[in-house]
């Protein structure tokens, strides 16, 4: 997959990234060479690697806990409407 300035500007612009005319010329081959990287590698045959951590070291069991009461989780909040936090909106 080759990338044009106009999909740098898009996913810059999905990003809520603002590029100048230098870099949008700029990552487009940096961007493609990347792409095409990842999808060499995902040409590899991994079965035979070996795992990189033991079955069981990071990983735990999922388990359910009673979390933190509203009231307590608001508490600090700097602004709060129908027991909801306030959060200026994003662009």
């Amino acid at each position: 997959m080759i990338l044009t300035c106009d999909d740098v500007a898009h996913i810059a612009k999905l990003a809520q990234l603002e590029l100048s005319e230098a870099e949008l010329m700029l990552y487009p081959d940096q961007l493609t060479a990347i792409l095409e990287y990842a999808a060499w590698l995902q040409t590899l045959d991994t079965n035979s690697a070996a795992p990189t951590l033991p079955p069981g070291s990071v990983l735990r069991e999922d388990t359910l806990h009673v979390g933190l009461a509203r009231e307590t989780t608001l508490a600090n909040a700097p602004a709060i409407e129908d027991g909801y936090f306030i959060a200026p909106p994003t662009r």
